[in-house]
């Protein structure tokens, strides 16, 4: 990976180039002196930065080559307007060098602003949003959610957090209880009705914008399980709610959905026990990466973010009698995580 202040260089020359033929082709006359400041990051390599000047804001992505891939982000940027969806205008693009000029969805993400108060109203313009995404056709060139993807995202459980993290090996029972749950897990997933799925539809992706949400980091969509993102929604790295709301919310979605044609299963409990294992098959993933990002990228601030999703999963597993294996399975490895 080049280093990241060569890539700073690399970018600011970039970005006077496209300004100025940005400034030229809007009719924005000269462009005025203006100032970069970091914007955010990620979990992976990117970068974000915010041009300001003379009132006007732009964003800058920085996707370092080869470990980013900016071409998919293009790609489903373009499939994602066309159906309604507030995400970024792409400015200018240099996929080679992994360079993105677009424009500014805000400052704020819902996990800034939202409490118990707002929840309410910001949900239901998320789920709108989700709605128009899940109405587009599946058309595009897009991987699907099958077997082998939802299979290698489970097994980051065993691998890095069972393995890496606690640094124990399943015996052999607990290795044929591993494997009939997460057969049942991706079972479930592969029975639901499928749409385009963004894959991390929560609330720090979702911008307060206007139109509200302004949707990102929707580069690794994929066609998949219906009740995908709008279980990703309600049960986040950040922030929990009390499960009656999250089933009135669920309940809104479910009936807008079926309103709007989308796919979603025609008796609500069959809706409601799909989302619920689809999140268990999420959770045990982002445990699983977490402590990836941990050991293998130097970064172990994520897995103080890994009891929330073990209390989601116990959660689930206190529901459905048909996961009593996993709970029983996490109930022997929780001595490992205490030591």
């Amino acid at each position: 990976m080049p280093d990241l202040d060569v890539r700073l260089q690399q970018l600011t020359a970039w970005l006077d180039e496209q300004l100025a033929n940005l400034f030229r082709a809007q009719g924005w006359g000269e462009v005025p002196q203006g100032t970069l400041t970091a914007a955010s990051s990620d979990a992976s390599f990117r970068r974000y930065f915010r041009w300001e000047g003379g009132g006007r804001s732009l964003v800058i992505m920085d996707a370092p080559p080869p470990q980013e891939n900016c071409r998919p982000f293009v790609a489903i940027d373009h499939l994602l307007a066309t159906g309604g969806v507030n995400v970024p205008v792409i400015h200018a693009q240099d996929l080679e060098r992994g360079f993105l000029l677009l424009s500014d969805l805000g400052r704020q993400t819902y996990l800034d602003v939202i409490d118990s108060d707002n929840a309410d109203t910001l949900f239901a313009d998320a789920i709108a949003a989700l709605i128009k995404l899940q109405r587009l056709p599946m058309d595009a060139a897009l991987p699907s959610y099958d077997d082998a993807l939802l299979r290698r995202e489970v097994e980051l459980f065993p691998e890095w957090y069972v393995g890496r993290e606690l640094g124990l090996t399943l015996t052999g029972a607990q290795q044929a209880a591993w494997q009939r749950v997460s057969q049942l897990l991706i079972d479930s997933a592969l029975a639901q009705p499928k749409v385009l799925v963004h894959r991390d539809y929560m609330p720090r992706n979702l911008m307060q914008s206007a139109p509200n949400p302004g949707v990102l980091d929707f580069q690794d969509a994929v066609y998949g399980p219906v009740t995908y993102d709008i279980t990703c929604l309600f049960k986040d790295a950040f922030l929990s709610w009390p499960q009656a709301r999250v089933e009135a919310w669920l309940r809104d979605y479910w009936a807008q959905a079926q309103a709007a044609g989308i796919p979603v299963q025609a008796d609500f409990e069959a809706f409601q026990r799909a989302s619920d294992l689809m999140g268990v098959q999420r959770h045990l993933k982002v445990i699983g990466i977490f402590a990836r990002i941990c050991h293998r990228d130097g970064k172990p601030r994520y897995l103080a973010d890994v009891p929330r999703f073990f209390a989601y999963i116990e959660d689930v597993i206190n529901r459905r009698p048909e996961l009593a294996e996993l709970g029983q399975l996490i109930a022997e490895l929780k001595p490992g995580a205490r030591a």
